[in-house]
């Protein structure tokens, strides 16, 4: 069904992913379409598809390891992030029979520990998802092990009622970018950017400049 499903979506979106393409394919040096390993069911590893976001050249980073500021993006990149439009062509990961539509993010090849944590607790018989229950429930806000234990959540308890609030959830938190990116990694690279300043000041002489540092604080303290 969900291979059905995925292909009737593909031909009714196919403008769209053909607008989305020839953009990324004049914005920016590269292909448009943006291909990584992931771990799918039983460990088993296969090649996902995204729309490209990030500029030629960008290592393979989990999504939370990428800040909304991150200089790599593309012009259009992080909008298509901030609704995720970037995840549509993992249609065709479905028509391939590589994912689902409701089920455990695919973790990146090299996130050995999430990996590892998963296979203990079983969750790798599920395929992947485009969306899941750990999506819905903080995204990339929350630490591994709380993105472990939802996913194990799901594994014990879905059924069609459970898929239908996850796919609701989805469409309200794409909506409202909820989740989206890792609060944390903003604050840390706010600290070593004041860092830098104070120890770039204090080489130079001028002792003077304290605002990135009432700015990294003022960070911290909305963080809280």
């Amino acid at each position: 069904m969900s291979r059905l499903i995925a292909i009737l979506m593909t031909i009714a979106l196919s403008p769209i992913l053909l607008l989305v393409a020839l953009i990324i394919r004049l914005e920016s040096p590269g292909p448009a379409i943006f291909t990584q390993k992931r771990v799918g069911q039983f460990g088993r590893l296969f090649t996902i598809y995204k729309f490209r976001t990030m500029q030629i050249g960008t290592p393979d980073l989990p999504s939370d390891k990428v800040g909304e500021d991150d200089p790599r993006f593309t012009r259009n990149g992080r909008f298509l992030r901030r609704f995720s439009i970037d995840e549509f062509p993992q249609l065709f990961n479905i028509i391939k029979g590589e994912m689902v539509f409701i089920g455990p993010r695919p973790a990146l090849h090299n996130q050995h520990e999430l990996n590892a944590m998963r296979h203990m607790r079983g969750i790798d018989v599920l395929k992947p998802g485009i969306t899941g229950w750990a999506q819905v429930n903080g995204r990339d806000s929350i630490p591994l092990e709380t993105k472990v234990e939802l996913d194990k959540y799901y594994l014990g308890f879905h059924n069609w009622q459970l898929d239908l609030k996850i796919l609701w959830l989805t469409f309200f938190k794409t909506t409202t970018g909820e989740g989206l990116y890792n609060a944390q990694l903003a604050v840390d690279r706010n600290r070593a950017r004041a860092q830098k300043q104070v120890a770039f000041d204090h080489e130079s002489g001028d002792l003077t400049s304290k605002a990135p540092v009432v700015a990294a604080r003022k960070e911290d303290n909305r963080s809280a």
